[in-house]
């Protein structure tokens, strides 16, 4: 399995010839959509989900299908069967890949804002993206965790903690997108071997960059 990061929280896993690709926003290179089959979206928030590029995708891509959470499907109204709502607990084949789901909230970012829906999706029981939550997966072993690390309702303190709960066998960031280079090499330091520790090597990928998850 080969994982491709495309910026902020947007990643695009390959295995032989099946694709799939995770949070295509607002943010995200169009070019992360191309030659993909399936994309799963966590949740609505802009940086994760963008309306016009999935609708488009699906218009040049007759066999491209979606799973998500009822709020972001909600937005694709009228694509019919391509779409498919998703929760805590479902399990489903997308690409050729298994995935399981996990959770159901976002983080809180104040008790004054509502929250929304959030879903994880655990990849062939191997890896992990928990959209905009620290949401730990019941996956014994997991292989590899991909770490928001930075985000209005996290701290370094509350990742530290949340990677050790997990105990992943490696660590890869995503949700970066707002870190100029200062913010990148402060996270690195606290989340690397200079850090508290968080039990698992710590890597960020730069967009573009495509690593072997397993």
């Amino acid at each position: 399995m080969r994982l491709t990061k495309f910026g902020h929280a947007c990643v695009q896993v390959e295995q032989d010839d099946r694709r799939l690709v995770i949070d295509p926003g607002g943010l995200t290179d169009p070019t992360a959509l191309h030659g993909v089959s399936a994309v799963l979206v966590t949740h609505e928030h802009f940086d994760h989900f963008s309306e016009a590029a999935l609708r488009a995708a699906v218009e040049a891509d007759p066999s491209l299908e979606i799973w998500t959470n009822t709020a972001v499907a909600a937005q694709l109204d009228g694509l019919g069967s391509r779409v498919h709502r998703v929760g805590e607990g479902d399990a489903f084949t997308a690409a050729g890949f298994e995935v399981q789901v996990h959770g159901t909230w976002h983080a809180v970012i104040h008790p004054d804002i509502p929250r929304i829906t959030n879903i994880g999706f655990l990849i062939d029981s191997a890896l992990f993206h928990p959209g905009d939550a620290l949401t730990v997966p019941d996956q014994p072993g997991l292989d590899t965790l991909l770490l928001p690390v930075h985000a209005p309702w996290s701290t370094v303190g509350h990742l530290v903690d949340y990677v050790r709960e997990v105990a992943p066998k490696r660590t890869y960031a995503i949700h970066d997108g707002a870190l100029n280079d200062t913010g990148i090499a402060m996270i690195a330091g606290l989340l690397g071997e200079h850090g508290p520790g968080i039990g698992a090597p710590y890597t960020r990928l730069a967009a573009g960059d495509t690593v072997a998850v397993s």
